[in-house]
């Protein structure tokens, strides 16, 4: 590409920011582990420090153990509310026998994002190298509410939100973004018997 080309790109880029307003989200954060408290949860401090420094709102931040039911019950809770547009998790997604954020957390799922999982771990591979393999990072949507599950390091939690999060999250990011398919999450195909109606 030469220097023209990628000039009017990044200008391009940037007259669309400019033409989209932001959109504040309410967000939930949840840690998930059997010591952390709200004095040592430098995790969840950091995304909540993150996400109302871009702009978001802080909708509820909760520690819960590592428990797949707890970590259900309280995903499931906010995800059946209006005010909850998106729920982060840290904490759990690990290989030992207390991590299961990610099995309490897929059954909730109406459609799982891939590509989130793929690309936390190709960008970690940059930081931890091969150690990266050892996160079960994910995320999905459920009843029109994105989730994502991070681990539990400080660390992970700002690859994630500086890297994938944040900018999906926000409106103005082109070519696309979450925000702008929120109005259609909810949208069912027609069923069998109603398309053969019509």
């Amino acid at each position: 590409m030469n220097d023209a080309s990628h000039t009017h790109q990044h200008a391009e880029h940037a007259h669309g920011k400019k033409d989209r307003p932001f959109v504040s989200l309410a967000i939930a954060v949840l840690t998930i582990s059997d010591t952390r408290t709200e004095e040592t949860d430098s995790s969840g401090r950091s995304l909540v420090e993150r996400l109302t420094k871009a702009g978001h709102k802080v909708a509820e931040k909760v520690i819960v153990p590592d428990d797949i039911y707890q970590i259900r019950a309280k995903v499931s809770d906010w995800i059946a509310r209006d005010g909850v547009n998106v729920v982060i998790t840290t904490g759990g997604t690990g290989l030992t026998g207390r991590d299961g954020t990610p099995e309490a957390i897929r059954p909730l799922f109406d459609k799982e994002i891939e590509g989130f999982g793929e690309r936390f771990r190709a960008i970690s591979h940059d930081e931890i190298k091969t150690s990266t393999i050892q996160s079960r990072a994910l995320a999905g949507v459920a009843n029109a509410t994105y989730i994502f599950c991070l681990p539990g390091s400080s660390g992970a939690c700002r690859t994630g939100w500086d890297n994938l999060i944040e900018p999906q999250l926000d409106y103005r990011t082109r070519p696309c973004n979450l925000v702008e398919l929120m109005p259609r999450l909810l949208e069912k195909l027609p069923s069998a018997t109603h398309a053969h109606a019509d």
